[in-house]
């Protein structure tokens, strides 16, 4: 009985070995691809910062107006004006909702019909 119990020790002991070197080595590939993952990050950061510049660059407003005033005879475009934007009372806002006690009843068309009896 005493032997068995050693064997089932031994086996136990062996399994979770096994186990645990399962386990270090997934944690090690997990953290290889952490590490993969943080570099690319940085990497999208970097060129996102780059790309934010590049707009800051080109969007100068005296770049801009230069490059209207180039292309003014194919554009036609022009400052904007206060006279170009309409007023808030031209905005046509929709009706506030009914009540629930104001709501219409039922059309009439929907109502079923009375037959009238005939002779």
């Amino acid at each position: 009985m005493r032997s068995l119990f050693y064997v089932l020790t031994a086996l136990v002991v062996m399994a979770l070995a096994f186990w645990a070197y399962r386990e270090n080595y997934r944690t090690q590939a997990k953290l290889t691809e952490i590490d993969r993952l943080q570099s690319e990050i940085g990497h999208l950061r970097e060129s996102l910062n780059v790309l934010k510049a590049e707009w800051a660059y080109l969007n100068r407003p005296d770049r801009l107006r230069e490059l209207t005033e180039i292309n003014f005879d194919r554009l036609q475009l022009l400052p904007l004006r206060a006279a170009q934007f309409g007023t808030a009372a031209q905005v046509d806002y929709p009706a506030p909702p009914l009540p629930p006690e104001m709501e219409p009843a039922e059309p009439l068309d929907a109502l079923p019909q009375a037959q009238e009896p005939t002779p």
